[in-house]
């Protein structure tokens, strides 16, 4: 039921993908412990990850963006900030209502979403902006 990283989702800068596939390898500790039963335990230490990780890559390829002049800088970040909405969300609700099997339904359909959408889409589009060489 893991999830792997393969090459149809490299964006083509080294340190992006980089960033990637830690994502996907500790989505896949979710999944994994979720066949194991240990669903719930580990999506504790995913959200506390992903509160601090998204932020640095984030912030890592917005400046990207806006060293290269990006034209589509506006709406990868509002992407960026809905994502990290909805992780703080999830967290919110984790911490007032503690951690279910629905919340890690929830994280997963999620992380889901964003690694076939986001990643495979708009991030695709950010590196061949960046690897064509256009100022």
């Amino acid at each position: 039921m893991g999830i792997q990283w393969r090459d149809s989702l490299s964006v083509g800068v080294e340190v992006i993908d980089k960033q990637h596939k830690e994502l996907l390898m500790r989505f896949d500790r979710l999944l994994n412990a979720c066949e194991e039963g240990q669903g719930t335990a580990e999506l504790k230490k995913l959200l506390a990850f992903l509160e601090e990780y998204v932020q640095t890559h984030f912030r890592y390829e917005e400046a990207l963006q806006q060293l290269r002049r990006y034209p589509g800088y506006e709406e990868h970040r509002a992407q960026h900030a809905s994502f990290v909405a909805r992780i703080r969300e999830l967290r919110e609700k984790t911490d007032k209502e503690g951690f279910s099997t629905h919340h890690v339904l929830e994280t997963n359909n999620m992380l889901l979403k964003w690694l076939l959408n986001h990643i495979s889409k708009v991030d695709t589009k950010l590196g061949e902006f960046i690897n064509s060489g256009t100022p």
